[in-house]
């Protein structure tokens, strides 16, 4: 059976949007402004975007919608991630940052309503990795001096993912079961927006962040040519992140 190597897609108008207002935000700043450079370190947790608003075409939701369904839900995407950031700030109130992640979910599933002849479950696993490098420019309108310093933000990221099948699948035409493993990664290039607060721990140079950052992006997965029912794999979603803050 034909089930379903994807390229990254890019939102071109929302990236343009993000990039000018990046560029806005950080120049060109007074010479007088203190540059003032921060890293970051933490972990948080990734919510895939909901069945009901996920791009078309998106193969968990053929999964899901088939003739021969499988039985998962979306929600069992949600996963830890981990990442960290490098962030030069631009006087009180702009800051750039540069980061990278890790998020990998596997995810067990089996045909919801047919099962091999001895009566045991077809089951396969499902898995997604996404490793964002991510460019942003945040924005402080009170400034990064207080006991509490808000900020929101925009960016642009460049995912790179990798998404497989793997297990026992049925053949639509005659209903044989077989064992195989689909495929697709690539990089997929979207915009990113932000928001969080900071509180500092110790004087200036320690801080607690926790931020909640959404990305929009989804990339081709080759569809049935390469084993997947959906021509499309959203990569889209939110992270609610807990991070250390070091200022240099």
């Amino acid at each position: 059976m034909l089930r379903r190597m994807g390229t990254g897609a890019v939102r071109s108008g929302l990236i343009s949007a993000s990039a000018v207002l990046a560029l806005t935000l950080v120049g060109p700043s007074p010479a007088s402004a203190q540059i003032v450079q921060s890293a970051q370190i933490g972990f948080g947790v990734f919510f895939p975007r909901g069945f009901d608003t996920r791009v078309n075409g998106d193969t968990l939701v053929a999964d899901l919608t088939d003739a021969n369904p499988l039985f998962f839900q979306v929600s069992d995407f949600r996963g830890a991630d981990i990442h960290g950031e490098w962030n030069v700030s631009f006087g009180p109130h702009v800051e750039a940052g540069v980061g990278i992640g890790y998020y990998q979910r596997s995810v067990p599933s089996v045909y919801r309503d047919l099962v091999n002849p001895d009566g045991s479950e077809i089951a396969q696993e499902l898995r997604l990795r996404i490793a964002p490098l991510t460019g942003v420019v945040r924005f402080l309108p009170f400034g990064n001096q207080g006991q509490i310093q808000p900020y929101v933000g925009v960016g642009v990221a460049a995912l790179f993912y990798r998404y497989s099948e793997g297990g026992q699948f049925v053949d639509p035409t005659d209903l044989s079961v077989f064992t195989n493993r689909y495929t697709t990664s690539g990089t997929a290039v979207g915009p990113v927006v932000m928001g969080g607060v900071r509180l500092p721990i110790k004087g200036d140079i320690y801080g607690f962040q926790t931020e909640y950052r959404y990305q929009f992006a989804d990339a081709d997965t080759g569809g049935l040519a390469n084993g997947f029912l959906g021509p499309k794999i959203d990569l889209s979603g939110g992270t609610l992140s807990f991070n250390l803050l070091i200022r240099f």
